[in-house]
């Protein structure tokens, strides 16, 4: 399991981000949301190997934001919280909802919305953030 996490939560950014900046390099620069989770800002006992992972994209999100914001290359990741999708439903309690202060869980759009906005022009100065897209799960 852990070789699995790691292998694809983080490896596979990684290299999405080696094939995507040459790129963008060339094109005169452009903006990378990466997808974490707010198991990369907080803690969750048993899941190690996730919670390394989506620790792991923050750290390279923030690496590669720096090393290339000179060069126009925006570098930000998303981290969504307990989203409302059809695999997740079977896992989704109601009694989870409470621990949102919103008192919801996150939708697909939700998600897209803030990555389509990281990559818009109205957020051209943002760069190396983690902006997590939870209903305000992991403000305590």
């Amino acid at each position: 399991m852990w070789e699995r996490n790691i292998g694809v939560n983080l490896k596979g950014v990684w290299l999405c981000m080696k094939y995507e900046i040459p790129r963008m390099l060339e094109n005169g620069g452009g903006a990378i949301v990466n997808t974490s989770s707010i198991a990369g800002l907080v803690a969750f006992p048993g899941h190690y190997g996730y919670v390394a992972s989506k620790s792991g994209v923050n750290g390279i999100t923030k690496g590669a934001a720096l090393e290339f914001a000179a060069s126009n290359v925006r570098v930000n990741a998303v981290c969504p919280g307990v989203t409302d999708t059809p695999m997740a439903k079977e896992l989704l309690l109601d009694a989870y909802k409470a621990l949102h202060p919103m008192g919801r869980f996150g939708t697909p759009k939700d998600i897209a919305s803030a990555a389509v906005w990281l990559c818009s022009d109205e957020a051209s100065f943002i760069t190396g953030q983690i902006l997590a897209v939870d209903g305000g799960y992991t403000i305590p």
